[in-house]
């Protein structure tokens, strides 16, 4: 994809056999040797113009769009009320896959003093799991009426997914509060900044652990979100991609798993290889890749699909090519009002536009229901027929 930051055009490089997903017959030594453009830096910083929210197409009817992607709560457990939350989708937003965040960020007085961190990167103190935040998301979930409970599909996430027990801590959650979750996820393997700072160490896409937790969202129907950055945030040239494709090996181990890929893979600093989209495309129409989706959640992948009139259509053309295989989500941490909860779509506006109609009913909430509906029933049904 190409980026227009000021007058500069940025091409990402990288080897077009990046992924394991893509090429599960490995890849050579030529091909792991890749360019890399030195301005991850300048990335940061690129600016771009937010225009107005796109209007919903005619003869279109109920809610603009489902937010696959939301966090009730933040990196210390603090949020929104549950019921001030409905008030901030409002009609606009229909239904949302809601979740905390599975790792509490430390307070270390030693590196911080008085100041209190709330996110990762105001501290170098660790990150650590907190699985209360299942109780807290299904708490808020059940003091909502029966009619409003219909528009969430709560998430479980308290699970360190390198450990052999999260299987266990799953099903506990299960047991404990039936009826109420729909998958598993937002977790995380490798993320930028995140995973070096999680105590125990960072997890890893090799372990058994989560092999064991995939082949019990099969098992459940439990619908899996998945965070995993496409690469590391500055690696060297020629350095070997080897989380894509340990990715991509993962998924093709556990084809009954439906999995959201989250973010792209892309980030703050991990931004698209060179002929991503090309990549998509081929691991998109690869039968045995056909349970795995993408959402297009997080402000930091949207910057790179909406940078530049040639990154727009190139994007537009992938979806519209596969149009039952992305999901419209915010990846909002408890936004304080409507206009922060909705600037993604406001940021999307130009790429929405670009989507055929139909393509674009199905991003926004066509896809969404399929996904979480059918999840919804499979795990109903294992509920009632392997929970006393």
């Amino acid at each position: 994809m190409i980026l227009n930051t000021g007058q500069d055009r940025l091409r990402i490089a990288a080897t077009k056999g990046v992924w394991q997903m893509i090429e599960p017959n490995g890849i050579s030594g030529s091909e792991n040797r890749r360019a890399r453009c030195g301005a991850g830096i300048l990335l940061l910083s690129m600016a771009f113009t937010v225009p107005g929210p796109v209007a919903a197409q005619s003869g279109v009817t109920g809610p603009l769009l489902h937010d696959a992607h939301f966090h009730l709560t933040n990196y210390v457990q603090e949020g929104l009320d549950i019921q001030d939350f409905l008030e901030i989708m409002g009609d606009t937003v229909g239904r949302v896959a809601i979740f905390g965040i599975p790792l509490q960020q430390a307070w270390d007085y030693s590196n911080t003093g008085d100041f209190a961190p709330v996110t990762y990167a105001q501290t170098d103190a660790p990150l650590y799991y907190y699985s209360f935040t299942d109780a807290a998301i299904a708490t808020a979930y059940l003091s909502l009426p029966e009619k409003d409970r219909a528009r969430f599909d709560p998430m479980i996430t308290g699970f360190n997914p390198a450990d052999m027990y999260a299987v266990d801590h799953i099903r506990r959650v299960l047991a404990t509060y039936p009826g109420v979750f729909t998958g598993i996820g937002e977790f995380t393997i490798h993320k930028e900044f995140v995973s070096a700072k999680t105590a125990g160490g960072p997890a890893s896409l090799l372990d058994p652990a989560l092999d064991r937790i995939l082949e019990l969202a099969a098992e459940t129907g439990l619908l899996v979100i998945l965070h995993n950055d496409i690469d590391m945030p500055f690696p060297r040239p020629g350095q070997d991609p080897y989380s894509a494709r340990q990715l991509g090996a993962l998924l093709r181990r556990h084809p009954r798993a439906t999995v959201i890929w989250a973010h792209m893979g892309l980030g703050r600093v991990v931004h698209p290889v060179n002929d991503m989209a090309a990549i998509m495309d081929r691991a998109l129409s690869d039968p045995e890749l056909a349970h795995v989706y993408v959402d297009l959640s997080w402000t930091a992948t949207a910057k790179y699909l909406v940078a530049s009139p040639e990154a727009i259509a190139v994007a537009a053309e992938l979806i519209n090519r596969h149009p039952d295989r992305f999901l419209f989500g915010t990846d909002e941490v408890a936004p304080p009002d409507r206009e922060t909860y909705l600037k993604i779509h406001a940021l999307y506006a130009p790429l929405l536009e670009r989507l055929d109609d139909g393509t674009r009913e199905q991003l926004l909430k066509g896809n969404y229901e399929k996904l979480f509906d059918a999840a919804r029933a499979r795990v109903r049904a294992w509920e009632k027929d392997n929970l006393k």
